[in-house]
């Protein structure tokens, strides 16, 4: 009786040292830019030019509740979400010029 005290009060099993893994971003892939300065801008002359003639969709980022609240006529709304979530669930004509928005 006084083994199975003994044993039952000695010291715990030693567990396994802990590893902690720091998050890392996704590998970029294709020609993205690296940075925001080296997102290229348009102005809206541009912006609708190329929308007009076909050759740009609007892409509008943001959520679909400040979608719905108002957005550019013929937008598309993927937002940034679902984008980061699951880039290939976004199915546009990649020889078409994609404009995206936030604001």
């Amino acid at each position: 009786m006084l083994a199975l005290t003994l044993s039952a009060c000695s010291a715990a099993p030693q567990s396994l040292p802990t590893v902690i893994v720091e998050p890392t971003s996704p590998p970029r892939t294709g020609n993205l830019p690296q940075t925001e300065a080296d997102v290229p801008r348009v102005t809206v002359e541009q912006a609708l030019t190329a929308l007009n003639s076909g050759a740009a969709v609007i892409m509008d980022v943001r959520s679909t509740e400040s979608f719905v609240a108002g957005h550019i006529a013929g937008a598309l709304s993927i937002p940034l979400a679902r984008i980061e979530s699951n880039p290939a669930s976004v199915t546009l004509d990649k020889s078409q010029w994609i404009i995206t928005y936030c604001t």
